[in-house]
C-alpha cells in the first residue's frame, strides 16, 4: 500500500493564490504577513493536513539546528546522578532556555562509535565534559568549525577550556589540610578511563589521563615536595556510597589528614571515620571540592567552585558567544573538619 503524497508549502500556496514564499514567511517569519492572509493560509493548511516546514531541511538552510551538543564521557544515566553534573547542566540549561536552544546530550563511553555519534550530532556547538587526553572525540569537534567550550580541559586547538585552576586550588586545599600532619593520604578521581580502583603509593601524575586529576594531584605533590610516600586511594566514580570501600582502604593506611577530591568522596571519608571512631579534626582531618549543599552542614572544609556559573560560561561559547576569558573562580572554604 503506497504512502499518500506528502503535503507541500507550494500545495498550500495554489490553494490560497500566494507565493510559496509567502507561505514560508507564516510559519518563520508571521510579523512580515498581513493578518488575514495569515488567517487564510493557516487554515488552508490544516485543511490539506500541512504541518509545517521540514526543521531537517530548515536547518540545512539556516545552517542553524537550535541546539547545544553535551558530550558526558560518561553513560547517560551520570547526567542525573553525579551532583557536580547536575549543577554544571543546570548552568548550560538556564542558557539554553533563555536563548531558546535545545540541549542534546551525547554519552561517550570510549566505544568505537563514539565518534560518529558525536559528528552526526545535530547541533550548533558543542561541550565536552572534562574527558581523557587522547579522546578521539576532541579532534572530531575540533574539526567541525563549530564552536567548543571543554570543561576542565584538556586543551584542544580551536576549543576554549573552562574551569578553576585545579592545581592552585589543590596547593592551597593540601596546605589547610596537612597543616600538623605526618601521614597525609588522597582520596582520587579515577586516573583514566578503565576506571579500576586501587590504593597505589606516590603515583606519577605524568600517568594520569583525566587533567582534572592530574592537575590535583601535582598540587599536592608542590604542597607535600615530594609524594612519593603519599597513599592515594582511587575510586572508580564520584559517588559517596561507591567509593565506601576505596576510604575504608585508604584508612588502613593509618592517615591523620585525607584531601578528597570531591566533597562526595570527602563524605565518604567522613563515614569511614565515624564507624572506626575516629575524632575529626583531632584524629583525621579531611577536606573536599565543590562545597555541595551538605558540605556547610558537615563542616567540611572545601574548595568552593560554581560549576552552574562554568555551566553558563561553556553554553554561552558552544552558541558562539565571544564568552568570558577569565579563569573561573574558587576559594578556600575552612570549616571545622581541618585542624
Amino acid at each position: 500500500m503506497s504512502r499518500p503524497a506528502r503535503v507541500t508549502m507550494a500545495d498550500v500556496a495554489r490553494r490560497c493564490g500566494v507565493s510559496a514564499m509567502t507561505v514560508s514567511y507564516c510559519y518563520n517569519q508571521p510579523d512580515r504577513v498581513a493578518p488575514d492572509t495569515l488567517r487564510r493560509v493557516r487554515e488552508a493548511a490544516d485543511r490539506l493536513g500541512y504541518r509545517g516546514p521540514d526543521p531537517t531541511a530548515r536547518s540545512l538552510r539556516r545552517r542553524h539546528n537550535g541546539a547545544i551538543g553535551v558530550v558526558l564521557g560518561e553513560h547517560l544515566a551520570y547526567a542525573f546522578e553525579d551532583p557536580q553534573a547536575r549543577r554544571f547542566l543546570a548552568g548550560v540549561a538556564e542558557v539554553c532556555r533563555e536563548r531558546g536552544s535545545g540541549l542534546n546530550l551525547i554519552p561517550t563511553t570510549g566505544a568505537a562509535e563514539d565518534v560518529e555519534r558525536v559528528r552526526s550530532a545535530s547541533v550548533d556547538g558543542y561541550i565536552v565534559w572534562t574527558t581523557v587526553d587522547a579522546d578521539p572525540v576532541l579532534a572530531v569537534v575540533g574539526g567541525l568549525g563549530k564552536p567548543v567550550a571543554i570543561h576542565g580541559g584538556p586543551g584542544v586547538p580551536g576549543a576554549r577550556v573552562v574551569g578553576i585552576d585545579n592545581r592552585a586550588s589543590a596547593r592551597e586545599l593540601a596546605a589547610r589540610t596537612f597543616a600538623g600532619a605526618r601521614r597525609p593520604a588522597v582520596l582520587s578521581f579515577p586516573f583514566d578511563r578503565d576506571r579500576r580502583p586501587r590504593l597505589e603509593t606516590g603515583p606519577p601524575a605524568e600517568t594520569v589521563a583525566f587533567p582534572v586529576t592530574r592537575e590535583r594531584l601535582l598540587g599536592v605533590y608542590d604542597q607535600l615536595g615530594d609524594g612519593r610516600e603519599l597513599p592515594v586511594a582511587v575510586v572508580a566514580r564520584n559517588d559517596r556510597e561507591e567509593a565506601a570501600a576505596m576510604a575504608d582502604a585508604l584508612l588502613d593506611t593509618g592517615p591523620d589528614a585525607v584531601v578528597a577530591m570531591s566533597d562526595q568522596l570527602a563524605f565518604a571519608v567522613l563515614d569511614a571515620a565515624r564507624r572506626r571512631g575516629l575524632r575529626v579534626p583531632e584524629d583525621l582531618a579531611v577536606a573536599g571540592w565543590d562545597d555541595d549543599p551538605d558540605a556547610d552542614r558537615a563542616g567540611l572544609t572545601t574548595i568552593a567552585q560554581s560549576l552552574f556559573d562554568q555551566g553558563r560560561d561553556c553554553a554561552l561559547i558552544a552558541l558562539g558567544d565571544r564568552g568570558p576569558v577569565r579563569e573561573a573562580a574558587w576559594t578556600a572554604t575552612v570549616r571545622t573538619t581541618t585542624r
